[in-house]
């Protein structure tokens, strides 16, 4: 079970739109949380995916959410079934779909390796869904295991979830969250790192993450971006995988899409003759085409031939088509091309034509500089000099000169680009042909707005792309935070989170502040001062507001341990526990304390702090002077419940304290449970004393002895007007 944090947009209890009752926060994610809910009306069970309150006034995710739900056309047991979106009255946006009780394969992935034949039936069931799906023109482009849950921890009944990324190919549709690589490196398959996807990437996805479930381990790709793009184009490896399991993987994840298994409805029939043929021979690998046929990221190249110039060191350009010439014409083309070729072999023209190399389809470069990290350089270059250029610009390179369908240009355009990034904290360039994009990230709004605006008309010359630099955060020191919310301390201390890098806080961290204050101005006027400091950083105040009487008793409070000490609730009209401490007026509170098993000497001290600005001692008092442990517990042992606030009805049997609440205080108080080695005070406190006078008295007594109290827990009583 995933905890809930007071942040969260929706919590255990919640009711949405009257008729789903939140139960649990089943998971977080970039963009989006997922609940556990029941219908009201019918009792059915759903998961509800809401958008963060920081998209939800954002189109593209908007847009995002209402396309996933547009998925709901796929009918298949093996797909989730989508409802439709909601907005709440906030203006939060939810997704309902069905709810899948099982564990996903993620879970069995971290329980270990599981059995082939499990894993066969798993791999009919999902691309059976996927079948579903691409008739429809739906590509998952996410398939992983977190995102296949079994149902009732059954193989047969796998379902595929989360389509919050698919792709939609029909004719003139768009990605739900853009044209390039969406999805998790360890899964996806070696031509979506260019942004290359149809129905054969969730095919590789589906044998990938099968792969890792046979093991019991996610695939190992590298510490980087660079090795993540090697290691794709490699076969996986499946050494020691049983038949057929072994041939069905190899097929699935051959790194050529056209050399895999082309779609769900192959994988089926694979696995239909498998099965009505154990022992029938099936194609472990089809034979990989040539390096030119290969669609990859960063290809190897192939030797060009000697044809023309085009093809030798800088761009080639595309052969006109053939038609019929007279013959005449024929004749004067050989002449000029024997003539050529003398040129040519008797190195004439090398000068002007320049090295020969080989083709690279697509011409494609990778530079970046992750933070932190080195800058590294992957790819093709035309020549000798722009590759010693790139180079020097650089950390690490891995340049192959080659040759390609790229502007003569393009090597210019390309150190033009990468020119000015060095101040950047990260960045990436990935071209591929002429098509090109560049995007960074900079703490400094200044640098921001000057790249921007150099690359406002795209990039330069040859290169067909745009420029995304991006503005974020500088990291904020918790420091900076505890000063400034040290100086709104009037209810005792105030506790600051820390933040995900070192302590400090990053543009999407959240800046929480726990504690109690005395009223809830101070409340707003922390909150002003923390978004001046947080600028746009989203800040959570889980605060509890007392009032100044509550406070006063607070800042004497000594620096004690919480103990294992509870305060247990009930409603003395009717004996019903109360465990949210609220009572109306009208009603008997009854408050009961629980000693711990291991707790067996020492003296309870129970004091009820009212909203009035009075303290009530329930024990010792006047009328029940003994509160040692021994005493309290008269001889019995393990956990027991010692009652400090009474029914109406037994006090008047046989004494005790009891109350009952009236209009005249109503608000907070504070139950609190000293737990100390000796007597808190040198005799009986008046059963009824001010705040004022109960803190100079804790005061003295901690200065005369600061190990005296072990240990102090508390609870809130709220009183209320029905």
């Amino acid at each position: 079970m995933i905890a809930s944090h007071p942040s969260d947009l929706f919590q255990p209890g919640d009711l949405l739109n009257n008729t789903y009752r939140i139960e649990m926060l089943l998971g977080r994610g970039g963009t989006s949380n997922v609940y556990k809910a029941r219908s009201e009306i019918s009792g059915n069970l759903v998961a509800i995916k809401v958008l963060k309150q920081e998209f939800s006034g954002n189109e593209d995710f908007t847009v995002l959410m209402a396309r996933e739900e547009n998925i709901r056309e796929i009918r298949h047991d093996a797909v989730v079934r989508y409802s439709e979106n909601h907005r709440t009255p906030d203006g939060h946006i939810y997704l309902l779909m069905d709810y899948i009780d099982g564990p996903g394969l993620d879970k069995k992935l971290k329980q270990g390796p599981m059995e082939a034949a499990d894993l066969l039936v798993i791999c009919r069931r999902v691309a059976e869904g996927l079948k579903a799906a691409h008739a429809r023109n739906i590509v998952h482009r996410d398939l992983s295991p977190d995102n296949i849950i079994l149902r009732d921890g059954d193989p047969a009944q796998a379902v595929i979830i989360d389509f919050g990324i698919a792709k939609d190919t029909n004719p003139g549709a768009e990605t739900i969250v853009g044209n390039e690589f969406a999805g998790k490196y360890s899964y996806a398959a070696p031509e979506q790192l260019s942004g290359n996807t149809d129905a054969r990437a969730d095919i590789y996805s589906l044998g990938a993450l099968l792969l890792a479930n046979f093991r019991g381990a996610s695939p190992q790709l590298g510490a980087n971006p660079m090795e993540v793009v090697e290691n794709k184009q490699k076969p996986v490896d499946t050494e020691g995988l049983p038949a057929p399991f072994k041939q069905l993987i190899e097929r699935m994840c051959d790194p050529n899409p056209d050399s895999r298994l082309g779609s769900a409805a192959e994988v089926l029939d694979f696995l239909d003759r498998i099965e009505s043929d154990p022992n029938a021979s099936v194609e472990a690998r089809p034979v990989a085409p040539s390096d030119e046929e290969a669609t990859i990221i960063v290809p190897s190249a192939a030797a060009a031939p000697k044809t023309s110039g085009a093809t030798k060191g800088r761009s080639i350009k595309e052969e006109p088509s053939r038609s019929k010439a007279p013959l005449l014409a024929l004749v004067a083309v050989l002449a000029l091309a024997l003539a050529g070729a003398g040129a040519f072999f008797s190195g004439l023209l090398d000068p002007l034509l320049g090295p020969s190399y080989p083709v690279a389809q697509p011409f494609t470069l990778i530079v970046e500089k992750t933070k932190p990290g080195p800058r590294r350089a992957i790819g093709n270059m035309p020549s000798e000099e722009s590759r010693d250029a790139l180079t020097a610009l650089v950390d690490q390179a891995d340049i192959t000169l080659s040759s390609g369908a790229i502007a003569d240009t393009w090597a210019e355009d390309v150190l033009t680009t990468l020119t000015p990034l060095s101040d950047l904290q990260q960045w990436r360039l990935t071209v591929s042909d002429n098509q090109a994009k560049l995007s960074g990230i900079t703490s400094d709004p200044d640098l921001a707005a000057t790249l921007n605006a150099q690359f406002e008309d795209g990039l330069p010359g040859g290169l067909d792309g745009v420029a995304i630099i991006t503005y974020r955060l500088p990291v904020l020191a918790i420091s900076e935070v505890r000063g400034l919310v040290g100086g709104f301390e009037d209810c005792g201390p105030l506790h600051v989170a820390p933040g995900s890098v070192g302590g400090g806080f990053g543009p999407e961290d959240t800046v929480t502040v726990t504690g109690r204050l005395a009223g809830s101005e101070a409340r707003v006027r922390l909150f002003d001062a923390l978004r001046g400091l947080a600028e746009t950083r989203k800040i959570s105040l889980d605060l509890e507001i007392l009032n100044p009487s509550l406070c006063v008793v607070e800042g004497a409070l000594p620096k004690a341990p919480a103990g294992k000490f509870d305060v247990n609730f009930s409603t003395g009209n009717d004996n019903t526990p109360n465990p949210s401490g609220r009572f109306f007026v009208g009603e008997n509170p009854v408050i009961d304390v629980t000693i711990p098993a291991s707790i067996t000497s020492g003296y309870l001290t129970v004091s009820i702090l009212d909203v009035s600005g009075n303290v009530f001692h329930l024990l010792p008092n006047i009328s029940r002077q003994e509160n040692s442990i021994t005493d309290l517990r008269e001889g019995r042992t393990g956990q027991i419940s010692v009652r400090v606030a009474y029914t109406l009805a037994e006090s008047a049997l046989n004494g005790g304290l009891a109350f009952r609440v009236d209009d005249s205080t109503l608000g907070k108080s504070r139950i609190l449970v000293l737990h100390s080695s000796e007597p808190l005070f040198a005799g009986l406190r008046p059963t009824s004393e001010s705040a004022v006078g109960f803190a100079e008295a804790l005061k003295e007594n901690s200065a005369n002895d600061a190990n005296l109290i072990l240990s102090m827990d508390s609870k809130i009583l709220e009183t209320a007007l029905p």
